[in-house]
């Protein structure tokens, strides 16, 4: 299939309008220097980056609040909002301190309840957070700048926990917006971070505004990723929604915006041609491209079906469809714990790439024609092209399906539906995430078997959540080796995930932005513009 065939052209109106947006009358140089126009990879729908694991959230996020913790290049975790903690009762007992003058967006000093509060309902809606969940007697603060976690054990990857970077990241905000219920997704914006979000010029599918919190109080520590000191050079930060990427290029081609996060791999060498624009690798680990099925409905609540699926997938295809053919940016990924990470391992024997061998398996299932629909963004060329990919190889295998295309919003708000598709449900969904969420048990919703509790798809393995356990309490990374091996392999036969390949993105933005930080976020701190 032919990556240009994939993308569609049903954008181009909004599109066009957006970019009509873009151009209106210039400003003075200097004016301009204190705006950066940035194109974010999808619309930014959902606000809550707790509620959501979408990458784009996530994103924005890390504008509006911060962390107790963070991990620099090294992946070592270093103190962030936190001034630093004492480990105590062998353990059982951990106590941390606040830095001083920490405020909110709305001028409130930031609070140990209000941390208590932020954590409490991360726990319920992330992986690592349930298991660390399970592990807290008791959260008590002791004073406004101090709290404790009282343990039933110890839980060894507290700060690890504590500083996870990506998909469901612990942020901190205000207590009475952290007792919203985490199953609910918040509107109101309130962080501590570098940025205070902009309500009044938020339009899902236009734009989203953010101006530099001057109110907050940098770490002294050079930035590295999403540690250190957080300055925010620029004033103002505006993300343009422009879903068609012909458009994104001609406005940083023309100057009418200045960094776009994920620039279609066809309309990558035009970019290349001009000395005004660099591309460039950020995240140097890349990101895991992957197939989610429904596992409560009919046909893919029957582990022969999801199977018949995974000997179905061709990676390549995927990978040539979504990210072009530069195969120096792409590679072939047989696991749910990424190339790049230490659980790695090439199970190419589960997924052989075979239609005639996925014919068979559905056949011998017995396999009634059952409606498998498969939800699919056609703004999101990242994620858009996958689902088309399944749609095809399962159409020419005698599988009814249904390409059930629409916005980004609208994939990650159907996705939360568990109803048969008669009922608005859905079988498959695509998306991709970063390599360092899917390369540990504890911080990768791929491979845990939490049923209702866990990410969306609902794989139920109570021998994965054993597994994970174990991981978890391992005495040394020997045992913990042989426990992810056999969690991953477990994951991938019952097919809790099927991968569909790993890729590295360049971003690209005109020259007079300097200070871009490597990582796996488009980082908003240490930017110039001259």
């Amino acid at each position: 299939m032919k990556r240009r065939s994939l993308l569609g052209a049903g954008t181009g109106i909004a599109a066009g309008a957006a970019f009509a947006s873009l151009a209106a009358p210039a400003v003075a140089q200097d004016a301009r220097a204190r705006v950066m126009r940035f194109v974010p990879q999808a619309n930014l729908t959902s606000l809550d980056p707790i509620w959501t694991t979408a990458t784009v959230t996530g994103n924005h996020g890390y504008y509006v609040f911060d962390t107790l913790y963070a991990t620099d290049g090294q992946s070592r975790v270093q103190p962030q909002m936190a001034e630093g903690h004492e480990v105590l009762e062998d353990g059982k007992r951990w106590r941390f301190r606040l830095r001083e003058g920490l405020r909110f967006h709305d001028n409130e000093p930031v609070r140990a309840a209000d941390c208590i509060a932020s954590l409490k309902r991360w726990c319920v809606r992330d992986p690592v957070g349930q298991l660390l969940a399970r592990a807290v007697a008791e959260w008590r603060a002791v004073d406004d700048r101090t709290f404790e976690a009282r343990l039933n054990k110890p839980f060894p990857l507290m700060l690890d926990a504590l500083a996870k970077a990506d998909a469901s990241t612990p942020f901190i905000m205000p207590e009475r917006l952290a007792n919203t219920d985490p199953n609910r997704g918040l509107t109101e914006m309130v962080g501590s971070g570098p940025y205070r979000f902009v309500a009044n010029e938020y339009n899902s599918g236009s734009r989203a505004v953010y101006e530099k919190f001057d109110g907050y109080v940098p770490r002294r520590e050079p930035p590295d990723r999403q540690s250190g000191a957080k300055v925010a050079h620029i004033p103002r930060i505006e993300w343009h929604i422009i879903p068609d990427p012909a458009t994104a290029a001609a406005a940083l081609l023309n100057g009418e915006v200045d960094w776009w996060e994920r620039p279609l791999s066809d309309l990558r060498p035009m970019l290349a041609r001009s000395r005004d624009i660099r591309q460039e690798i950020l995240d140097v680990d890349g990101r895991l491209a992957l197939m989610r099925l429904n596992c409560l409905q009919p046909p893919f609540d029957d582990v022969r079906m999801r199977r018949a699926v995974r000997l179905s997938v061709i990676q390549e295809n995927y990978m040539r469809a979504a990210q072009g053919d530069d195969t120096a940016l792409w590679t072939d990924s047989r696991s749910l714990f990424p190339k790049r990470t230490p659980y790695f391992r090439d199970h190419a024997d589960l997924m052989p790439g075979s239609l005639d061998a996925a014919r068979n398996a559905f056949r011998e299932a017995g396999y009634a024609n059952q409606k498998v629909v498969v939800i699919n963004p056609t703004d999101f060329p990242d994620i858009g092209p996958l689902g088309q990919v399944t749609n095809d190889a399962l159409r020419r295998i005698g599988v009814n399906t249904e390409l059930a295309e629409s916005d980004w919003g609208t994939v990650i708000q159907r996705r939360n539906s568990r109803e048969p598709v008669e009922r608005g449900g859905w079988s498959i969904f695509h998306t991709t995430g970063t390599t360092a969420t899917y390369g540990s048990p504890a911080t990768s919703p791929l491979v845990r078997g939490q049923g209702e509790a866990g990410w969306f798809g609902w794989w139920k393995s109570d021998r994965a959540e054993e597994l994970t356990a174990a991981w978890l309490d391992a005495p040394d990374e020997a045992a913990r080796a042989r426990y992810a091996g056999e969690l991953g392999r477990l994951a991938l036969d019952e097919v809790s995930t099927v991968p569909l390949g790993q890729f590295t993105i360049r971003t690209a933005f005109r020259r007079n932005l300097t200070g871009l930080l490597q990582g796996s976020i488009p980082y908003p701190w240490n930017i110039q513009k001259t």
